[in-house]
């Protein structure tokens, strides 16, 4: 009778913090309970860095192993960006395609138009261009920590949600119309924080912030900050679902940009 239980699923799991990121290691231990996780995780900080597959990543793997929960793991170093470690995953490391793509859980929540810089989000997107059920989860988290692999920051909750929406990924059949989903956990969130489903802010969440220095030789990183006027978002998107009403934002993506206009008439608008 064994051979009639379901096969356990395979999960792959990435981030864009990094392989030895904290928030990782909290989503490997919770969906190691409901399958095989193979994890595969940029060998750098690669935050903000999308979808992209950077030509200058060297693509070099490195199996590595580290101690969750007082267990060895053999997990994967990329050197390249989060999209690309979906890519080295699912061709190489991987035997076969996985069930189901994680990426997360990030330092700092992925909110309104910032989805497209994410690299958590990003390597969600690759993995749903290739078909495959994905989740990029995020945690709500202050700015200074958004590039640490700081202990300050409590994973246990966001690593509940993380394993909770894998479940309904692997078992549901979504519509057609959605190709992966965006989690925000809030910061003080607990297991039994209620969840809503809202669409993305069309509002920037971060203000970017210009560099301080006092020549362009001098190196100067950009860096950004909360937009004013986030706290007064609408109803319905995921802004005012984390920040107003203090839920895990819960949004359908989809892959497809095209802008919802009747063909015929933008072309005419263009030509007269």
């Amino acid at each position: 009778m064994d051979n009639m239980k379901k096969k356990k699923p395979h999960i792959l799991l990435t981030n864009d913090d990094g392989i030895r990121s904290p928030g990782l290691w909290a989503a490997a231990s919770e969906l190691s309970k409901i399958g095989y996780v193979t994890v595969a995780a940029p060998r750098e900080q690669s935050s903000a860095m999308g979808r992209s597959l950077p030509s200058t990543s060297d693509g070099i793997i490195r199996k590595e192993q580290v101690q969750v929960n007082g267990q060895a793991w053999d997990v994967y170093a990329v050197g390249g960006s989060p999209a690309q470690a979906v890519l080295h995953g699912i061709l190489e490391i991987i035997p076969h395609k996985p069930d189901l793509v994680v990426s997360g859980i990030n330092y700092g929540e992925n909110v309104g138009l910032g989805v497209t810089i994410s690299g958590t989000v990003g390597a969600a997107m690759e993995a749903a261009a290739l078909g495959i059920p994905a989740l990029a989860i995020s945690l709500e988290t202050e700015t200074q920590y958004h590039l640490t692999h700081s202990e300050d920051v409590d994973f246990s909750t966001a690593g509940y949600f993380t394993a909770y929406f894998a479940r309904l990924l692997l078992e549901k059949k979504f519509p057609q119309e959605v190709n992966l989903i965006k989690v925000e956990v809030p910061t003080h969130a607990t297991p039994e924080t209620e969840w809503e489903v809202g669409g993305l802010s069309l509002s920037r969440y971060y203000d970017p912030i210009p560099a301080k220095r006092d020549s362009w030789e001098e190196p100067g990183p950009i860096w950004y900050r909360h937009s004013e006027g986030i706290d007064q978002e609408p109803e319905g998107t995921d802004a005012h679902i984390l920040r107003t009403k203090k839920k895990v934002a819960v949004t359908p993506l989809n892959l497809d940009m095209t802008a919802r206009v009747k063909f015929k008439e933008f072309e005419f608008f263009l030509r007269k």
